[in-house]
Protein backbone atom coordinates (compact mmCIF):
# COMPACT_ATOMS: atom_id res chain seq x y z
CA UNK A 1 0.00 0.00 0.00
CA UNK A 2 2.89 2.36 0.75
CA UNK A 3 3.80 2.36 -2.95
CA UNK A 4 0.44 3.87 -3.87
CA UNK A 5 0.91 7.31 -2.37
CA UNK A 6 3.87 8.38 -4.48
CA UNK A 7 2.22 7.34 -7.73
CA UNK A 8 -1.18 8.81 -6.79
CA UNK A 9 0.27 12.21 -5.93
CA UNK A 10 2.56 12.20 -8.97
CA UNK A 11 -0.51 11.79 -11.21
CA UNK A 12 -2.49 14.36 -9.21
CA UNK A 13 0.23 17.01 -9.57
CA UNK A 14 0.69 16.15 -13.25
CA UNK A 15 -3.02 16.58 -14.01
CA UNK A 16 -3.09 19.91 -12.19
CA UNK A 17 -0.18 21.00 -14.39
CA UNK A 18 -2.27 20.08 -17.43
CA UNK A 19 -5.09 22.32 -16.22
CA UNK A 20 -7.38 19.55 -14.99
CA UNK A 21 -9.33 19.39 -11.74
CA UNK A 22 -8.47 15.92 -10.41
CA UNK A 23 -9.45 14.26 -7.17
CA UNK A 24 -7.12 11.78 -5.54
CA UNK A 25 -9.18 9.24 -3.61
CA UNK A 26 -7.18 6.89 -1.39
CA UNK A 27 -7.61 5.10 1.95
CA UNK A 28 -6.30 6.83 5.05
CA UNK A 29 -2.65 7.55 4.50
CA UNK A 30 0.23 7.49 6.99
CA UNK A 31 1.53 10.86 8.15
CA UNK A 32 4.85 9.54 6.89
CA UNK A 33 3.85 10.81 3.44
CA UNK A 34 2.50 14.20 4.53
CA UNK A 35 5.66 15.91 3.25
CA UNK A 36 4.79 15.16 -0.39
CA UNK A 37 3.46 18.02 -2.54
CA UNK A 38 -0.34 18.29 -2.26
CA UNK A 39 -0.57 15.34 0.16
CA UNK A 40 -3.31 17.31 1.92
CA UNK A 41 -5.45 16.96 -1.21
CA UNK A 42 -5.86 13.20 -0.72
CA UNK A 43 -9.47 12.45 0.24
CA UNK A 44 -11.26 9.41 1.59
CA UNK A 45 -14.29 9.73 -0.71
CA UNK A 46 -14.98 11.13 -4.15
CA UNK A 47 -17.37 14.02 -4.69
CA UNK A 48 -19.00 12.74 -7.90
CA UNK A 49 -21.08 9.76 -8.85
CA UNK A 50 -19.70 9.60 -12.39
CA UNK A 51 -16.22 10.80 -13.38
CA UNK A 52 -15.07 11.53 -16.92
CA UNK A 53 -11.87 9.60 -16.24
CA UNK A 54 -10.78 7.21 -13.49
CA UNK A 55 -7.15 6.10 -13.15
CA UNK A 56 -6.16 3.06 -11.08
CA UNK A 57 -2.53 2.91 -9.99
CA UNK A 58 -0.44 -0.01 -8.77
CA UNK A 59 -3.49 -2.32 -8.59
CA UNK A 60 -3.56 -5.70 -10.30
CA UNK A 61 -7.33 -6.17 -10.18
CA UNK A 62 -10.41 -4.03 -9.71
CA UNK A 63 -11.08 -5.89 -6.46
CA UNK A 64 -7.90 -4.30 -5.05
CA UNK A 65 -9.69 -0.95 -5.24
CA UNK A 66 -12.00 -2.18 -2.48
CA UNK A 67 -14.67 0.44 -1.72
CA UNK A 68 -13.42 2.69 -4.49
CA UNK A 69 -14.23 0.22 -7.28
CA UNK A 70 -17.63 1.85 -7.82
CA UNK A 71 -16.00 5.12 -8.91
CA UNK A 72 -13.94 3.18 -11.41
CA UNK A 73 -16.79 1.06 -12.75
CA UNK A 74 -19.06 4.06 -13.33
CA UNK A 75 -16.45 6.34 -14.93
CA UNK A 76 -16.84 7.18 -18.62
CA UNK A 77 -13.24 6.16 -19.37
CA UNK A 78 -10.85 4.10 -17.27
CA UNK A 79 -7.07 3.76 -17.21
CA UNK A 80 -4.99 1.16 -15.39
CA UNK A 81 -1.24 1.77 -14.81
CA UNK A 82 0.52 -1.08 -13.06
CA UNK A 83 3.47 -3.46 -12.94
CA UNK A 84 2.03 -6.63 -11.39
CA UNK A 85 2.48 -9.75 -13.52
CA UNK A 86 -1.02 -10.97 -12.56
CA UNK A 87 -2.79 -7.79 -13.73
CA UNK A 88 -6.26 -8.61 -15.10
CA UNK A 89 -6.29 -5.70 -17.61
CA UNK A 90 -9.52 -4.40 -16.11
CA UNK A 91 -9.59 -0.89 -17.65
CA UNK A 92 -10.43 0.58 -21.04
CA UNK A 93 -6.76 1.48 -21.44
CA UNK A 94 -4.09 -0.62 -19.70
CA UNK A 95 -0.46 0.43 -19.31
CA UNK A 96 1.05 -2.62 -17.62
CA UNK A 97 4.73 -3.58 -17.60
CA UNK A 98 5.51 -6.49 -15.28
CA UNK A 99 9.22 -6.03 -15.96
CA UNK A 100 9.16 -2.64 -14.26
CA UNK A 101 10.19 -2.74 -10.59
CA UNK A 102 7.94 0.21 -9.73
CA UNK A 103 4.68 1.71 -10.90
CA UNK A 104 6.30 5.15 -10.77
CA UNK A 105 8.98 4.00 -13.19
CA UNK A 106 6.20 3.41 -15.74
CA UNK A 107 4.59 6.71 -14.79
CA UNK A 108 7.67 8.73 -15.75
CA UNK A 109 7.33 7.52 -19.33
CA UNK A 110 3.54 7.91 -19.40
CA UNK A 111 3.63 11.47 -18.04
CA UNK A 112 6.35 12.56 -20.45
CA UNK A 113 4.40 11.03 -23.34
CA UNK A 114 1.30 13.11 -22.58
CA UNK A 115 3.33 16.30 -22.33
CA UNK A 116 3.83 16.68 -18.60
CA UNK A 117 7.00 18.45 -17.48
CA UNK A 118 8.59 16.43 -14.67
CA UNK A 119 9.09 19.11 -12.03
CA UNK A 120 10.85 18.81 -8.69
CA UNK A 121 7.44 18.39 -7.01
CA UNK A 122 6.28 15.62 -9.34
CA UNK A 123 9.75 14.07 -9.19
CA UNK A 124 9.61 13.92 -5.39
CA UNK A 125 6.41 11.87 -5.64
CA UNK A 126 7.93 9.60 -8.30
CA UNK A 127 11.07 8.98 -6.23
CA UNK A 128 8.91 8.10 -3.22
CA UNK A 129 7.04 5.49 -5.26
CA UNK A 130 10.23 4.03 -6.71
CA UNK A 131 11.92 3.82 -3.31
CA UNK A 132 8.96 2.12 -1.63
CA UNK A 133 8.26 -0.25 -4.55
CA UNK A 134 11.89 -1.38 -4.80
CA UNK A 135 12.46 -1.57 -1.05
CA UNK A 136 15.14 1.09 -1.30
CA UNK A 137 16.59 -0.39 -4.52
CA UNK A 138 17.22 -3.77 -2.89
CA UNK A 139 14.63 -5.93 -4.67
CA UNK A 140 15.82 -8.09 -7.55
CA UNK A 141 13.68 -6.27 -10.13
CA UNK A 142 15.59 -3.01 -9.67
CA UNK A 143 17.08 -2.25 -13.08
CA UNK A 144 19.65 -0.09 -14.82
CA UNK A 145 16.77 2.11 -15.97
CA UNK A 146 15.74 2.61 -12.33
CA UNK A 147 19.02 4.32 -11.55
CA UNK A 148 18.92 6.27 -14.82
CA UNK A 149 15.55 7.67 -13.75
CA UNK A 150 16.91 8.44 -10.27
CA UNK A 151 19.87 10.22 -11.87
CA UNK A 152 17.49 12.33 -13.95
CA UNK A 153 15.38 13.19 -10.90
CA UNK A 154 18.51 14.19 -8.99
CA UNK A 155 19.44 16.47 -11.87
CA UNK A 156 16.19 18.45 -11.51
CA UNK A 157 16.71 18.99 -7.80
CA UNK A 158 14.86 16.11 -6.15
CA UNK A 159 16.42 15.37 -2.74
CA UNK A 160 16.57 11.59 -3.05
CA UNK A 161 18.60 11.09 0.14
CA UNK A 162 16.10 13.04 2.25
CA UNK A 163 13.12 11.16 0.79
CA UNK A 164 14.88 7.81 1.33
CA UNK A 165 15.44 8.69 4.98
CA UNK A 166 11.85 9.85 5.46
CA UNK A 167 10.14 6.79 3.98
CA UNK A 168 12.54 3.96 4.90
CA UNK A 169 14.69 4.94 7.87
CA UNK A 170 12.55 7.22 10.01
CA UNK A 171 10.08 5.33 12.20
CA UNK A 172 7.29 6.36 14.48
CA UNK A 173 7.03 5.28 18.10
CA UNK A 174 4.11 3.06 17.11
CA UNK A 175 6.18 1.30 14.46
CA UNK A 176 9.03 0.80 16.93
CA UNK A 177 6.65 -0.72 19.50
CA UNK A 178 5.16 -3.09 16.92
CA UNK A 179 8.65 -4.08 15.79
CA UNK A 180 9.47 -5.28 19.29
CA UNK A 181 6.26 -7.35 19.41
CA UNK A 182 6.97 -8.87 15.99
CA UNK A 183 10.51 -9.85 17.01
CA UNK A 184 9.42 -11.31 20.35
CA UNK A 185 6.89 -13.58 18.60
CA UNK A 186 8.98 -14.52 15.60
CA UNK A 187 9.31 -18.27 14.96
CA UNK A 188 11.80 -19.95 12.63
CA UNK A 189 10.21 -22.97 10.95
CA UNK A 190 11.15 -25.57 8.34
CA UNK A 191 14.82 -25.65 9.32
CA UNK A 192 14.92 -21.88 9.45
CA UNK A 193 13.60 -21.34 5.91
CA UNK A 194 10.37 -19.71 7.10
CA UNK A 195 10.06 -16.82 9.56
CA UNK A 196 6.55 -16.43 10.99
CA UNK A 197 5.10 -13.78 13.27
CA UNK A 198 1.87 -11.88 13.88
CA UNK A 199 0.23 -8.83 15.43
CA UNK A 200 -3.31 -8.30 16.69
CA UNK A 201 -5.65 -5.34 16.90
CA UNK A 202 -4.97 -5.25 20.63
CA UNK A 203 -1.24 -5.00 19.93
CA UNK A 204 -1.87 -1.99 17.69
CA UNK A 205 -4.03 -0.32 20.34
CA UNK A 206 -1.45 -0.86 23.09
CA UNK A 207 1.32 0.41 20.81
CA UNK A 208 -0.83 3.43 19.89
CA UNK A 209 -0.06 2.54 16.29
CA UNK A 210 -1.31 4.72 13.46
CA UNK A 211 -2.14 3.88 9.87
CA UNK A 212 1.10 2.88 8.16
CA UNK A 213 2.97 1.77 11.28
CA UNK A 214 2.93 -1.84 10.05
CA UNK A 215 5.03 -0.92 7.04
CA UNK A 216 8.22 -2.96 6.78
CA UNK A 217 7.50 -5.28 9.72
CA UNK A 218 7.47 -8.37 7.50
CA UNK A 219 11.04 -7.58 6.40
CA UNK A 220 12.33 -8.24 9.92
CA UNK A 221 12.01 -11.99 9.35
CA UNK A 222 13.40 -11.88 5.84
CA UNK A 223 16.63 -10.28 7.07
CA UNK A 224 17.53 -13.35 9.14
CA UNK A 225 20.23 -15.57 7.68
CA UNK A 226 18.82 -18.72 6.07
CA UNK A 227 15.24 -17.43 5.83
CA UNK A 228 13.67 -17.79 2.39
CA UNK A 229 10.10 -16.68 3.22
CA UNK A 230 8.96 -14.23 5.88
CA UNK A 231 5.27 -14.23 6.88
CA UNK A 232 3.44 -11.60 8.91
CA UNK A 233 -0.22 -12.05 9.84
CA UNK A 234 -1.95 -8.90 11.04
CA UNK A 235 -5.49 -8.93 12.43
CA UNK A 236 -7.87 -6.66 10.52
CA UNK A 237 -10.98 -7.65 12.45
CA UNK A 238 -12.16 -10.68 14.38
CA UNK A 239 -11.75 -13.70 12.13
CA UNK A 240 -9.90 -11.83 9.36
CA UNK A 241 -6.12 -11.64 8.94
CA UNK A 242 -4.00 -9.91 6.36
CA UNK A 243 -1.02 -11.94 5.24
CA UNK A 244 2.15 -10.14 4.13
CA UNK A 245 4.77 -12.36 2.52
CA UNK A 246 8.33 -11.67 1.40
CA UNK A 247 10.91 -14.03 -0.08
CA UNK A 248 14.63 -13.80 -0.77
CA UNK A 249 15.79 -16.04 -3.60
CA UNK A 250 13.43 -18.48 -5.27
CA UNK A 251 9.94 -18.74 -3.75
CA UNK A 252 7.24 -16.90 -5.71
CA UNK A 253 5.10 -15.69 -2.82
CA UNK A 254 2.53 -14.28 -5.25
CA UNK A 255 1.70 -17.86 -6.24
CA UNK A 256 1.08 -18.71 -2.59
CA UNK A 257 -1.11 -15.65 -2.05
CA UNK A 258 -3.20 -16.30 -5.17
CA UNK A 259 -4.59 -19.34 -3.35
CA UNK A 260 -6.26 -16.88 -0.96
CA UNK A 261 -7.44 -14.46 -3.68
CA UNK A 262 -4.38 -12.31 -3.10
CA UNK A 263 -1.29 -11.70 -5.18
CA UNK A 264 1.49 -9.26 -5.88
CA UNK A 265 5.06 -9.75 -6.99
CA UNK A 266 7.29 -12.85 -6.93
CA UNK A 267 9.20 -11.57 -3.88
CA UNK A 268 6.50 -9.46 -2.23
CA UNK A 269 2.80 -10.30 -2.03
CA UNK A 270 -0.23 -10.22 0.21
CA UNK A 271 -3.62 -11.79 0.86
CA UNK A 272 -6.49 -11.94 3.32
CA UNK A 273 -7.59 -15.05 5.18
CA UNK A 274 -10.95 -15.43 6.91
CA UNK A 275 -10.03 -17.64 9.86
CA UNK A 276 -8.83 -17.64 13.44
CA UNK A 277 -5.15 -16.87 14.02
CA UNK A 278 -4.18 -20.52 14.38
CA UNK A 279 -6.19 -21.52 11.31
CA UNK A 280 -4.75 -18.67 9.25
CA UNK A 281 -1.24 -19.63 10.34
CA UNK A 282 -1.81 -23.27 9.41
CA UNK A 283 -3.27 -22.38 6.00
CA UNK A 284 -0.57 -19.95 4.94
CA UNK A 285 2.25 -22.19 6.17
CA UNK A 286 0.77 -25.16 4.34
CA UNK A 287 0.76 -23.21 1.09
CA UNK A 288 4.23 -21.74 1.50
CA UNK A 289 5.81 -25.10 2.32
CA UNK A 290 4.80 -26.38 -1.12
CA UNK A 291 7.21 -23.89 -2.69
CA UNK A 292 10.27 -24.60 -0.55
CA UNK A 293 13.20 -26.61 -1.86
Amino acid sequence: MEMLFGSALAVYNALVQLGKQPEVVVPEYPQLFAFLPNADKMQKEGTKQVYDLAIALDSSDIKRLNGFASYFEQAKTTVNIDHHSVNSMFADHNFVNPDSPACCQILILVLEYIGVTITKEIGSCLVTGIITDTGGFKYAGTSKETFEFISFLLSIGVNVADIYRRVLEKQSKGHFALSKIVMDRLELLEDGKIAFTYITKQDEQEAKAQNGDQSGLVDIGRSIEGVEVSILLSEKEEGLYKGSLRSNDYVNVSDACIMFNGGGHPRAAGCQIHASLEEAKEKILHEVKKHLK
